[in-house]
């Protein structure tokens, strides 16, 4: 007696089927994993729109030409307005051309301006520049746009980005105040709180020294050239200050980019702090999942949130279209 086929077989005729919807299956398998994949930040960079960059201000962005090449420092008027303003006369009026960087202290900061340490043998500020400004370490974080970082900080209530700066606030005592953070760039001062009026200026080389904040106002950031900076020699007096004045760095000149020729600019567009974009490169850099990676962190700090810059051609102005024969209504 033949045994009847068994139920639990699958019929010939399915095969052919189940081939052809496993074969079917296989590209939507690698679509997913491919979806489910984080992005590199570079691929996130490539990814970006152009609205998710801003331009530097002329106005608000600094030259600072060294024997070696260009740095680029951005401006903060929106925290600290009035030593801005200072700081904007004083390269009008030509102040730090000629002078040096007479400081470089190993992992703390470098530091530029008049080497004369006798009142009398200092360099005149100029028209317009004022000896004597109030003391800007904080602001107030109302109508301020402030994109909040979503890990906790050792030095603030809250921390995160204010228009592409490094920013920390204190939403009971309603204050904001920019962060010390590798490439800031603050105001030297005395022991008096308002003994600093921008001719002195530093910027951070080394790890964040955050017990800065609210203790020295910070004007701004270095966009573009922190390599000639950080890799200057260390200064073997106090405090890293250069003991004999051949070590000083001399400075060319330091301008404003509005007051240079638009051909001798460099076009600098930095990410916006407040894009999608920007989000999803916090997210890459609190969870690495690259290959290398075993344990994603699950936290970042401030400081070591990556700022994004690049450099873009300017475009060429349009053509004024040939005068035609007017259009009848």
């Amino acid at each position: 007696m033949r045994s009847k086929p068994s139920s639990s077989k699958p019929a010939a005729w399915l095969s052919p089927l189940l081939i052809a919807a496993t074969l079917l299956s296989l590209p939507l398998a690698a679509a997913a994993a491919d979806a489910a994949k984080p992005r590199s930040m570079q691929e996130i960079l490539d990814a970006t729109k152009p609205g998710d960059w801003r331009a530097l201000d002329p106005r608000d962005t600094l030259y600072l030409s060294l024997p070696r090449g260009r740095v680029v420092i951005e401006l903060a008027p929106d925290f600290a307005p009035a030593h801005v303003a200072n700081i904007r006369a004083l390269a009008r009026n030509g102040y730090w051309n000629g002078l040096s960087i007479n400081r470089s202290q190993d992992n703390f900061v470098v530091q530029w301006g008049d080497p004369a340490e006798d009142d009398k043998s200092r360099k005149p500020l100029g028209k317009g520049a004022k000896a004597k400004l109030p003391a800007e370490f904080t602001r107030s974080s109302d109508k301020l746009p402030f994109h909040v970082l979503p890990d906790p900080d050792g030095w603030a209530q809250q921390v995160g980005f204010a228009d592409g700066f490094p920013a920390a606030r204190d939403t009971g005592a309603k204050s904001a105040w920019l962060a010390h953070c590798y490439g800031m760039v603050g105001a030297g001062r005395d022991v008096a709180a308002d003994s600093s009026n921008g001719t002195e200026l530093y910027v951070v080389i080394g790890q964040s020294p955050r017990q800065l904040d609210r203790n020295i106002t910070v004007v701004g950031r270095v966009v573009q050239g922190m390599e000639l900076l950080s890799v200057l020699p260390r200064g073997t007096g106090a405090l890293g200050f250069y003991e004999n004045p051949a070590q000083r760095v001399p400075i060319a000149s330091i301008r404003l980019a509005a007051d240079v020729p638009k051909k001798d600019r460099v076009a600098i567009e930095v990410l916006r702090t407040d894009s999608a974009a920007f989000d999803e490169i916090i997210e890459s850099r609190r969870n690495r999942r690259d290959e290398w990676y075993k344990q994603p962190a699950g936290h970042i700090d401030l400081c070591n949130v990556p700022l994004p810059t690049r450099e873009v051609s300017e475009k060429a102005p349009a053509k004024p279209s040939k005068p035609g024969k007017p259009k009848s209504k």
